[in-house]
């Protein structure tokens, strides 16, 4: 294999360190940057993400005739001689064919299946390029096939645990519900607000009368508080004050769901929504104090 030399900075600035980040893989290769066949790498049975956009693909493509890969992907070797498995560089690989090269820049590094599939799901959360369900399976995964909890997928993810557990709530909607989803349909706002009807026939009922009025997730809110007997919060009659937006958004941030304020002349109320009796247990710690 060839050196290749001036590739860019790495996954320094993209992985955080941790208990599987880059540097606790084994390098294999002591040359550095190495060349690899595209023929010789097999995709990553593990990859969470399951689409790609064809128009970015096709701009990457470009962007790579042009300037080549400047930042190498990350393999491991498989069982087969010759062969690699890729953990890191899905969309490169691909764009890489699309443009007509033979060959790509790479890392070779030894890593578990564990491995494989935290670090694909690290570079993708990072980057945005999953799709919330598929975020989902590959918390599932973590969680399913390899014992981990909400908590230590949350450290290793740079997440809050109620992220990852509501995010894992998805897999329970019916599949109507996840294909609209899937689809662009409706936004993971509506999909966590459909968790809260108790019924999957209920949520299907619902998502058609989100998709035929067009629904906002807060009209939404409001189908749904009818739909369980609860009273809607009333409309303001004004639109809210930009110093009001500007708070519900940074304890949005901070608690991590929903939050409203509705001052009044004097005083007035702060409303939190949570949509789990797991979530209403995090904020209530975090409120508290006993949890970042």
């Amino acid at each position: 294999m060839t050196k290749k030399t001036g590739l860019g900075r790495g996954l320094d600035a993209l992985i955080p360190s941790g208990d599987f980040a880059p540097e606790s893989l084994s390098v294999v290769s002591s040359s550095g940057y190495d060349t690899l066949p595209i023929v010789s790498i097999n995709p990553n049975p593990r990859q969470p993400r399951t689409q790609m956009d064809k128009e970015e693909l096709s701009e990457l493509a470009d962007s790579i005739r042009e300037n080549g890969i400047l930042q190498p992907l990350i393999v491991t070797a498989a069982e087969e001689p010759g062969k690699y498995i890729l953990i890191v560089g899905e969309r490169r690989l691909v764009a890489a064919g699309l443009a007509g090269m033979d060959t790509v820049p790479v890392i070779v590094r030894e890593a578990s299946e564990q491995q494989r599939l935290e670090l694909a799901l690290i570079e993708n959360v990072q980057r945005s390029n999953l799709t919330p369900l598929e975020a989902a399976e590959a918390f599932r995964q973590l969680a399913d096939d390899f014992n981990l909890s909400h908590e230590l997928i949350a450290q290793k993810l740079g997440k809050s645990r109620v992220s990852i557990t509501n995010t894992l709530r998805l897999l329970k909607l019916p599949e109507d519900v996840r294909q609209s989803l899937l689809k662009g349909e409706i936004s993971e706002g509506h999909a966590r607000v459909l968790l809260s009807l108790p019924t999957p026939q209920a949520q299907s009922a619902a998502l058609q009368t989100i998709i035929k009025h067009d629904l906002n997730v807060r009209r939404t809110e409001e189908l749904v508080h009818k739909m369980i007997g609860q009273r809607p919060q009333s409309e303001s009659k004004q639109p809210p004050q930009p110093d009001v937006s500007f708070l519900e958004e940074r304890l949005r941030q901070r608690l991590g769901t929903r939050v409203s304020l509705h001052p009044r002349k004097n005083g007035g109320t702060l409303v939190i929504h949570y949509y789990s009796d797991e979530e209403l247990d995090q904020l209530i710690l975090r409120i508290l104090g006993q949890v970042d």
